[in-house]
């Protein structure tokens, strides 16, 4: 049976069996949350301990977000965790993580906390990071398991482990979608029918970048496979296929091809996708659209080759929601 814990102390007592996984939560869970704590159990294997933590944490909230009407339902949060293998849960309170009131010592996310989402919500990775590591010094994991929907805050929870030393494992776990495309979310939940139509364009924007991505190195592959001069294009050509009979010509025009498009056809295929979908009733209100290089969120060059992650952030109505997929942008021939 999971057990429920509530304090710093009740989790320093506790016997420590095996290794130790640890899935951090806000609560509210729903089968995003529970793939993690599946994919923690399968980790700490049948000798270790599965813990997950529900804290919805003040700093990570602006003015005006959501933090007052953020859904706490910890009994269900309970039946979860215990029907997906958890040991324990452990569910301090405000006071119980910040003794005293907000922390005078934080942790800074740096350059890469002002970007995409911390542009939009300033400070908001800085107060992520400092209960993140609060937390792990707490649950003392071996490995740590974090969703890849908030990509951005798996980047930075990487970061922090790495240049602080913390000797722990960060799993990034896939995105978990609902059947219609939509990413799971807590924030879901707040939606009309209406509202979640209109929200559906956030998924099928990232999937039309995604094809848009494979139908580029589908052609690069194929104009690497072809003489390096015009009789690349014939080759192309002869394949058949309209796309590649279109750029055809532009590849054949450089002894080293490159891909036709690249990141900028990427983005403006999403692109087309969230304009046509601000037209709706409600509209999606665009926050941003981006492809950029996981390593620091920057922008990728038109010439990018490696890991990319295309995001994107909108509103419908009053809820804010985020989304990305990872791309990989293969090497010029």
């Amino acid at each position: 049976m999971t057990a429920l814990l509530h304090t710093a102390d009740a989790l320093r007592t506790r016997t420590r069996e095996g290794h130790r996984a640890v899935v951090m939560t806000m609560g509210a869970l729903h089968e995003g949350h529970a793939t993690l704590i599946r994919t923690a159990r399968r980790i700490a294997g049948d000798e270790g301990e599965v813990v997950v933590t529900v804290f919805v944490n003040p700093l990570q909230f602006g003015a005006g977000e959501d933090l007052d009407r953020y859904p706490r339902t910890l009994d269900a949060d309970i039946k979860i965790a215990e029907q997906e293998g958890a040991d324990f849960v452990f569910a301090p309170s405000v006071d119980e993580v910040y003794p005293g009131g907000e922390p005078q010592v934080r942790v800074s996310a740096g350059p890469m906390g002002t970007r995409l989402e911390g542009a939009t919500r300033p400070g908001h990775f800085d107060g992520m990071l400092t209960v993140v590591a609060k937390l792990l010094h707490l649950t003392r994991p071996d490995v740590a398991l974090y969703g890849q929907k908030d990509a951005q805050q798996l980047a930075l929870i990487r970061r922090m482990v790495r240049d602080l030393n913390f000797g722990i494992e960060i799993v990034g776990v896939p995105t978990v979608r609902e059947d219609d495309g939509l990413a799971l979310s807590s924030r879901n939940r707040y939606l009309s029918a209406a509202e979640r139509r209109t929200a559906l364009a956030l998924s099928q924007a990232l999937f039309a970048g995604r094809d848009r991505h494979a139908a580029q190195e589908a052609l690069r592959a194929r104009a690497a496979s072809a003489p390096a001069t015009h009789a690349r294009a014939a080759a192309l050509n002869a394949l058949g296929e309209s796309r590649a009979a279109a750029d055809a010509h532009a590849v054949a025009q450089s002894v080293t091809p490159t891909v036709p498009g690249g990141p900028a056809a990427v983005r403006a295929a999403a692109r087309q996708v969230i304009d046509e979908a601000a037209r709706r009733q409600p509209p999606l209100e665009l926050d941003y659209l981006a492809l950029v290089d996981p390593a620091d969120f920057t922008d990728v060059r038109p010439d990018h080759t490696g890991d990319a992650v295309l995001a994107v952030a909108a509103k419908v109505g009053a809820t804010r929601l985020i989304d990305n997929i990872p791309l990989t942008f293969g090497a010029t021939a």
